[in-house]
């Protein structure tokens, strides 16, 4: 069997490597192509996973517009003639239209209800898509996806990040970190280069934050690309990390998460470090999902995430019970189901 793979933003990356190993161990052919954006390579490169680089990311709606056509031609010369069984992905928006086009069955996982022009131009094609309970399937039907091509799940999708996840206690001193105070705070600024969300990436909705905090406790900030790092650049006790590293181990070895995205806020929600969502969108249905299950508080109220901050880092964390689905068989049955159609 041989499959297609793209993956078109980071995180992504984390969700499919162990997909990815797993199907290549199974003796499957796997393709993986990735543009060029953020820290897709880096990563890449770091979990070892061989890949094709196609395309990039613009950052007007000309130069997305572009670049997104352009990469669709690029991408159908790469697959044309690889006879592929399935295409699988996670909010690419090139891979499900060529799928269609070429008559490859696919596989789409979906967990943000509120990217319109992404789903608008994905949905009504894709075979199967996969998406957390919590998301409104009326919502994506309004998006043109076919109602009995949706699979829902308990849970979200950074579940699949932490499959084979190992935690490195000793992380801040493989960094060679120089920390001031006892606690640790570690912030991710906002997507704001995404099609999404309509910010200004010379400002971070994370600075008057770090002001007040950078007086009680150790910053730590994971920019998204360096036009966002200058941003945090000599200030006292704010260390700007850069990628790639570790961040599950990070997450899991701070006392708090500060994000103004989504990914990362998810990602400690599930390894129960304390986390305060800023996200300057509206709240998406996967972060009510931890919310509504007491592991996320959420605020864009300055003096109030100040406040909250402060009293997680010193009163120490309860643990939460919840149940969640199996994210990962469920995207493998699907793939081996997807092919013998």
């Amino acid at each position: 069997m041989k499959i297609w793979i793209d993956i078109s933003n980071a995180p992504h990356i984390r969700f499919f490597k162990d997909i990815i190993n797993y199907l290549k161990k199974e003796g499957e052919d796997v393709i993986v192509t990735g543009r060029q954006f953020g820290d897709i390579h880096k990563l890449m490169n770091m979990y070892g996973i061989d890949f094709i680089s196609v395309g990039r990311h613009g950052i007007s709606l000309y130069e997305k517009l572009k670049e997104s056509t352009d990469r669709v031609e690029e991408l159908l010369d790469v697959v044309k003639d690889e006879n592929i069984d399935v295409a699988v992905s996670k909010h690419s928006i090139e891979l499900p239209r060529i799928a269609f086009g070429l008559g490859i069955p696919s596989l789409y996982v979906l967990d943000n209800e509120h990217a319109q022009a992404a789903n608008r131009l994905t949905l009504p094609l894709c075979s199967r898509i996969i998406t957390p309970k919590i998301i409104d399937i009326w919502k994506l039907m309004e998006f043109g996806a076919n109602p009995n091509s949706i699979i829902s799940y308990n849970g979200t999708s950074e579940l699949m990040h932490f499959k084979d996840f190992k935690y490195n206690k000793n992380i801040f001193i493989d960094l060679g970190l120089k920390l001031k105070y006892p606690k640790t705070i570690l912030m991710r600024p906002e997507p704001s280069l995404a099609s999404y969300l309509d910010t200004d990436c010379r400002k971070s909705v994370l600075s008057p934050i770090v002001d007040v905090l950078k007086d009680h406790a150790n910053i730590l900030i994971l920019p998204r690309f360096n036009q966002q790092a200058k941003i945090f650049e000599d200030i006292e006790n704010v260390t700007i990390l850069k990628p790639p590293v570790d961040t599950s181990s990070l997450i899991k070895k701070s006392n708090l998460v500060i994000g103004a995205g989504g990914t990362m806020n998810r990602e400690a929600a599930i390894l129960q470090t304390p986390v305060i969502s800023c996200y300057p969108g509206k709240t998406l249905s996967v972060d009510q999902y931890y919310i509504n299950n007491g592991l996320m508080y959420r605020s864009n109220n300055i003096e109030d995430i100040i406040k909250k901050a402060l009293d997680f880092i010193v009163n120490p964390h309860k643990h939460i019970e919840f149940e969640t689905d199996d994210l990962f068989k469920i995207i493998i049955d699907n793939i081996y189901d997807l092919a013998k159609k």
